[in-house]
């Protein structure tokens, strides 16, 4: 997985920054302490740590990707970069005052043992913020019209939130609370459903570049073919049926 982010790394910022709604929800639900040290697990290239940084706390971050964190240090001084697994934290017990991971869950090796280690550096009440999506949530999303199994490949590799929450319990966690997370049109962050508002988004080279799921799982004649009919069915306005055919509540 290192080598496929190194590749993504090259153009990734282009269209992933830091979406401020999701920052501040971050923010929210850490409850940072000034003087509180905080983890961000597989930071990427930095986007949400170095911004969270500036509302207080010692900030440390850690990726698989040398590529990735090339980017991210040239982000932010204040925080301490570290190239490291999140199977294999080197930071002692009870540690953290708290930790976050944004979109990286579905690239942990082995969940249990990933929860197991932020577990055991976490001190105890501190928060652990997960942003994620669920299989659940994807099966409901209009691009399974057009990328079928590039959704299908794409649902496998997440974790459901009953294997989340089974290896939170076994490690020791407890989920707290559970928060639907709303695409708006302003997002800033274009994962991969951030055009849910915007389906010609999908139609850029650029979008797709930054979406693990196209460059993982979507092969050249699906590609081809979801892209011409999609394109079709804005022109002709039958996106919006087909979006309304997928309308859900789960976030």
């Amino acid at each position: 997985m290192e080598a496929i982010y190194d590749e993504i790394g090259k153009n990734y910022d282009t269209t992933r920054k830091a979406d401020p709604l999701i920052l501040k929800e971050l923010i929210r639900l850490l409850e940072i302490n000034p003087t509180g040290t905080y983890l961000d697990v597989g930071c990427g290239t930095g986007n949400y740590t170095s911004e969270i940084a500036k509302f207080g706390g010692s900030w440390l971050a850690i990726d698989h990707s040398e590529k990735m964190l090339k980017e991210a240090k040239a982000k932010s001084s204040i925080v301490n970069w570290h190239q490291m697994s999140v199977e294999n934290l080197d930071f002692e017990n009870d540690f953290f005052d708290g930790a976050i991971t944004t979109l990286t869950v579905h690239h942990f090796h082995d969940l249990e043992n990933a929860f197991n280690e932020i577990s055991r550096t976490l001190k105890v009440n501190s928060n652990f913020i997960i942003f994620t999506a669920t299989p659940e949530q994807m099966k409901t999303y209009w691009l399974c019209h057009y990328f079928p199994d590039m959704m299908q490949k794409s649902c496998l590799q997440m974790p459901t939130l009953n294997v989340i929450g089974n290896s939170f319990s076994n490690s020791g966690l407890i989920i707290e609370q559970l928060e639907p997370f709303n695409i708006t049109p302003n997002l800033k962050d274009f994962f991969l459903y951030s055009g849910k508002q915007k389906p010609e988004m999908y139609l850029s080279d650029k979008v797709r570049n930054g979406i693990s799921s196209f460059h993982n799982f979507c092969s050249a004649k699906e590609l081809e073919s979801g892209l011409k009919m999609l394109k079709e069915d804005i022109r002709s306005g039958e996106i919006i049926k087909i979006i309304d055919q997928y309308q859900s509540s789960m976030g």
